[in-house]
C-alpha cells in the first residue's frame, strides 16, 4: 500500500446537462480551471447509456484486469473515484467506479469502471482539487495497468 497527505485545493460543484458526453465534460472543465489532479467524492445522476468494464461470460484469467467493455442503457448511478496525470499519455486520466441501476429492470444492478457515459436529465458532481503532492497513473506491474502513484514526500509511507 501506499499513502500520503493530500493538500486539498478549490471545490468545485459541478452540474452535467441533458445530452453532455460526461468524460469529454469533465477533462474540458479540468482543462479550463489548469486541474491537474482532483478527488472526486460523489457524484450521482442519471445516464441515458454508459460504457463499463465488464465480460460478457466467464473470465479466461480471473486474476487478470478484464478490458472488454459492457453497455448499459437508461440507468441511475451514484459513483467517486480520482483524476491524476497520466505520464504515458500526457493527459489527464480519470479514474472512475460506479454503482447503477437499470430503471427497465426493476433497478438491477451493476458495479464497475466508467468508461463513457452520456448524462440524461441530470448528472452532479462534488470535485475537490489536489494541490500536492503530484498524484500520477503510469502503466504498472505484469499486466500493465494504470495505477495511482504519488510523487516521494517527506510523509509518504514507504513501498511494502
Amino acid at each position: 500500500m501506499r499513502a500520503t497527505e493530500l493538500t486539498l485545493g478549490r471545490s468545485f460543484a459541478l452540474a452535467f446537462d441533458d445530452g453532455d458526453d460526461f468524460i469529454k465534460e469533465l477533462t474540458g472543465f479540468c482543462a479550463e480551471q489548469r486541474i491537474r489532479q482532483a478527488i472526486v467524492p460523489v457524484f450521482l445522476g442519471g445516464f441515458r447509456w454508459l460504457k463499463l468494464v465488464g465480460a460478457d461470460g466467464p473470465l479466461q484469467d480471473p486474476e487478470a484486469p478484464v478490458w472488454d467493455e459492457t453497455v448499459l442503457e437508461t440507468v441511475e448511478a451514484v459513483g467517486a473515484g480520482t483524476l491524476a496525470w497520466s505520464p504515458d499519455t500526457d493527459s489527464l486520466a480519470p479514474h472512475l467506479h460506479v454503482a447503477v441501476g437499470r430503471k427497465d429492470l426493476r433497478a438491477a444492478g451493476s458495479v464497475s469502471h466508467l468508461l463513457s457515459a452520456e448524462v440524461q436529465f441530470i448528472q452532479e458532481m462534488a470535485l475537490q482539487e489536489v494541490i500536492a503532492p503530484s498524484m500520477l497513473r503510469p502503466r504498472c506491474g505484469p499486466h500493465s495497468v494504470p495505477t495511482l502513484t504519488f510523487e516521494s514526500s517527506p510523509l509518504m509511507s514507504p513501498p511494502s
